[in-house]
């Protein structure tokens, strides 16, 4: 036991003090860069929630939440890379030959990553000029789908069949976003030719408005029912156009009603909605005399025991 005393008195603890404070400051270090991260998303959270509670409008509350998330990765980005720096400067390696060899090596990667580059300055813009946000459905590069994230490297979507999707910004040079203001509801109608169109279009109008009185729709639909006309002559059908202007995200369900009280109505009043059909023409002569279709109409021959045919 008096060894072991004799031992500790004897160590130099001016040679041991200076890595062990610098340890603790390093701990420190750490420990304080963390309180931080988490102390500055915490108010940008709250500031988030307090702006989208003042403010009206579902869309506002989504833009707050997608620039919350953003400023959030970048204030952890931020503080670790800062924390990074004073460790190094606490273990002794000096910053500024780092720092000189990041700036050629940062040249070089952007030269050789010059793509992702651009991921983040088109995710910035798209994000300052709010062009999408946080649970719009939009079209872009080819692929549409619900927005379920936005990042500075890409967008992150969901089609209808649930696939998921992940758009890196610097593919993105068009946005077709359908969840702003609102929509329009465009319908195309095919009737046969010998249909009254002012009685179809009354069959129209009379079915519309009875979908604008439904309660579950009423509050979707903006307006009244507009009628372009006829938009085309297709084969075997007069095809009409119309459209309702209603609320973002809901021109897909007022269409499939409509179509469907649409339906109903045509059947109870005989219009009919034709099905594509084809006309024979035998061909004429020189004097415009069509020549005789030769046709023959003959029964379907039976299968008889031991498989003989026989004609019924």
């Amino acid at each position: 036991m008096n060894d072991w005393w004799t031992r500790i008195e004897n160590l130099d603890w001016a040679r041991w003090s200076a890595p062990t404070l610098a340890g603790a400051r390093i701990v420190l270090i750490i420990v304080a860069a963390w309180v931080l991260i988490a102390l500055l998303q915490r108010l940008v959270r709250a500031a988030r929630v307090r702006i989208a509670a003042r403010l009206p409008g579902p869309d506002v509350a989504r833009r707050a939440e997608t620039l919350g998330r953003v400023i959030r990765y970048l204030v952890a980005l931020v503080v670790s890379a800062l924390a990074t720096m004073m460790v190094l400067a606490e273990v002794g390696i000096s910053l500024a030959p780092i720092l000189g060899a990041a700036g050629v090596v940062g040249l070089a990667i952007g030269f050789g990553a010059q793509s992702l580059v651009k991921d983040y300055f088109t995710g910035f813009f798209l994000l300052f000029e709010d062009q999408l946000r946080t649970g719009d459905v939009v079209n872009v590069a080819g692929i549409g789908g619900l927005v379920e994230d936005i990042t500075l490297r890409h967008v992150r979507l969901r089609d209808y069949d649930g696939n998921v999707h992940f758009v890196p910004n610097g593919l993105i040079t068009t946005v077709t976003n359908m969840s702003r203001q609102f929509a329009q509801s465009v319908i195309d109608i095919g009737v046969a030719y010998r249909e009254d169109l002012d009685e179809v279009f009354a069959v129209m109008r009379q079915v519309a408005t009875g979908l604008r009185g439904d309660a579950s729709f009423a509050a979707r639909i903006l307006g009244d029912l507009d009628i372009a006309g006829v938009e085309r002559w297709d084969d075997s059908a007069i095809a009409l156009r119309c459209r309702f202007k209603v609320a973002p995200l809901a021109q897909w369900d007022v269409r499939r009603e409509y179509l469907r009280r649409l339906k109903k109505a045509f059947d109870e009043r005989g219009i009919e909605i034709p099905y594509p059909h084809l006309t024979i023409y035998a061909g004429a002569d020189k004097q415009g005399r069509a020549a005789a279709l030769p046709v023959q109409v003959g029964r379907a021959k039976a299968v008889g025991p031991g498989g003989a045919s026989a004609s019924s």
